[in-house]
């Protein structure tokens, strides 16, 4: 047993019963094992649902000056988009600290080669990162809904064309603030 095992069995729990459901023991049943195990390799809880936000962020494509800002915008949606409940685990992932992987990576360091200063290119991304985590958290929440049915049916406002129409809304006053 790894950690890099621990954290590919509790995607699949993820991926299978949602972030509600990934417990230690359940990680640690997947794995045939206790889960006191677990914490050999993990100090808590919080480290291994960091180190599985890591994991979903590392499919990831890094921004760099031949990627534009709303392409990275949408690489980290359809990234989010793969694994369930991946875009609430990240949320409290990063707003814990205990991530080693952020999703703006490669982005600040874009918007400042155009000229931007550091602080603002950091706060620029957070926008759109937290745009974009909010946006996948009602689309997963949704489509779990709908799975167990709760819900009959999809809200449009969620689909694709809401997300770029918010995306190009964010963009473009990201734009308007850099052009002063």
């Amino acid at each position: 047993m790894s950690k890099a095992g621990i954290v590919d069995a509790a995607l699949g729990i993820l991926d299978q019963y949602g972030l509600a459901d990934l417990s230690m023991r359940r990680i640690a049943d997947a794995l045939g094992v206790q889960a006191a195990a677990i914490y050999w390799h993990f100090a808590n809880k919080q480290t291994l649902l960091a180190a599985v936000s890591d994991a979903i962020l590392a499919g990831q494509a890094p921004c760099d000056e031949s990627m534009s800002i709303a392409g990275w915008a949408r690489d980290l949606r359809e990234v989010l988009l793969t694994h369930r409940d991946a875009a609430e685990l990240v949320a409290a992932s990063l707003a814990v600290g205990l991530c080693t992987r952020v999703p703006d990576a490669g982005a600040v360091e874009v918007l400042e080669a155009e000229g931007w200063p550091p602080d603002d290119a950091r706060r620029a991304t957070r926008a759109i990162v937290h745009f974009v985590l909010g946006h996948v958290i009602q689309e997963q929440t949704r489509q779990n809904l709908l799975a167990v049915g709760v819900l009959t049916s999809p809200t449009p406002a969620l689909d694709e064309d809401g997300f770029e129409l918010g995306l190009r809304m964010l963009v473009s006053g990201v734009q308007a603030v850099a052009a002063g």
